[in-house]
């Protein structure tokens, strides 16, 4: 068997799970909409936003949302898997507008594992709680045989409060709007792939980890008109513009040139087949804005400790609907949205 015959090119259909089927891409788009959706899918669902947002009664707008993490090492420069968690479920109610309040946690532990990295674990996310300014009101604890886990699994769920004048949608990209990120992307996936492969640098690379609530909050002060936030996560920054592209309708046309990256993320990248552009983030978003208003609120994010790396990185298009494609000195090429997993067991 050939090095080629070991790796196929990944399927659209399977009859089992895959790694890739969590990795964020085009195969965790399949699990959704062709298992979750048919399901479950109510109106809300199928939004497929960060956050379900839902109105209680003729009062104020809730926003929800759901998260598990399996992060591997436990330990990483920049956070750790009770830190990810906190910040990964506060920022997937920030971006969509609302104002965090309250979380939930539930541990999966296997049968052996060290109370005292536990301690380490809930401090950990104690004082993200505290960065982030919600509480963590409830919560359950699961143990089981040792060997029928990997040491220890977090879900999260977190609810918050959408202002009544806050309308995000991944839905509401128009041509003409301008895309920003709000610093390097890639720091989280190659933080933990560098540590899980030895790869050493000349200053440490840490993950980009943090709660995003400030920064959307100023972001939202300055530009009251924003489109759409999103935290490229599992998947990386290409996910996110692929989705953003079908959902809205439109083409998305970045400039490679203009996309923030690490000197330390690039070589690594180069050095083990990686695109940064699919490398996760977990202290990042992209932000859609109507064109007059991109340049105010990139220097109001250029202000905010989270966002002194901002950037516009391009904009949304008429052409090619559904597509998004990036432009170099050699030329333009399509970014597509990732099959599986580039990196598992990252967040």
């Amino acid at each position: 068997m050939s090095k080629f015959d070991a790796c196929p090119m990944p399927q659209s259909r399977y009859d089992r799970i895959v790694m890739g089927h969590g990795g964020g891409g085009r195969l965790s788009a399949d699990l959704i909409e062709g298992l979750f959706i048919p399901a479950f899918g109510g109106e809300v669902l199928r939004r497929l936003e960060d956050q379900a947002t839902v109105r209680l009664g003729e009062g104020s707008r809730l926003a929800f949302t759901t998260d598990a993490f399996v992060v591997k090492p436990l330990f990483f420069p920049g956070g750790d898997i009770g830190r990810l968690a906190v910040c990964g479920t506060v920022n997937d109610l920030a971006v969509g507008g609302a104002e965090p309040l309250y979380l939930s946690a539930a541990f999966i532990l296997e049968e052996g594992f060290p109370l005292a990295e536990l301690d380490r674990i809930v401090r950990s996310m104690r004082a993200a709680c505290d960065e982030a300014g919600v509480e963590l009101v409830t919560g359950d604890t699961k143990v089981v045989d040792r060997g029928k886990a990997d040491e220890i699994f977090i879900t999260t769920a977190g609810i918050g409060l959408v202002p009544d004048a806050v309308n995000l949608s991944i839905r509401s990209a128009q041509p003409g709007d301008r895309l920003l990120v709000s610093g390097t992307i890639g720091d989280h996936g190659v933080a933990i792939l560098s540590l899980r492969e030895g790869i050493g640098f000349e200053t440490e690379l840490r993950s980009d980890c943090a709660p995003l609530i400030g920064l959307t909050r100023a972001m939202r002060t300055v530009c009251p008109s924003i489109r759409s936030m999103r935290d490229p996560t599992r998947g990386g920054v290409a996910s996110v513009l692929n989705e953003l592209a079908v959902a809205s309708g439109v083409g998305v046309r970045i400039e490679e040139t203009s996309i923030p990256v690490r000197p330390e993320v690039r070589a690594a990248c180069e050095l083990l087949g990686l695109d940064p552009l699919l490398v996760a983030n977990e202290g990042k978003l992209i932000a859609v804005v109507p064109p007059e208003q991109a340049s105010e609120l990139l220097d109001a994010m250029r202000t905010h400790p989270l966002g002194r790396d901002a950037a516009i990185i391009g904009e949304v298009v008429a052409e090619h609907p559904g597509m998004v494609s990036q432009r170099s000195g050699i030329g333009e090429r399509f970014v597509m949205m990732p099959a599986g997993e580039q990196l598992p067991r990252i967040c």
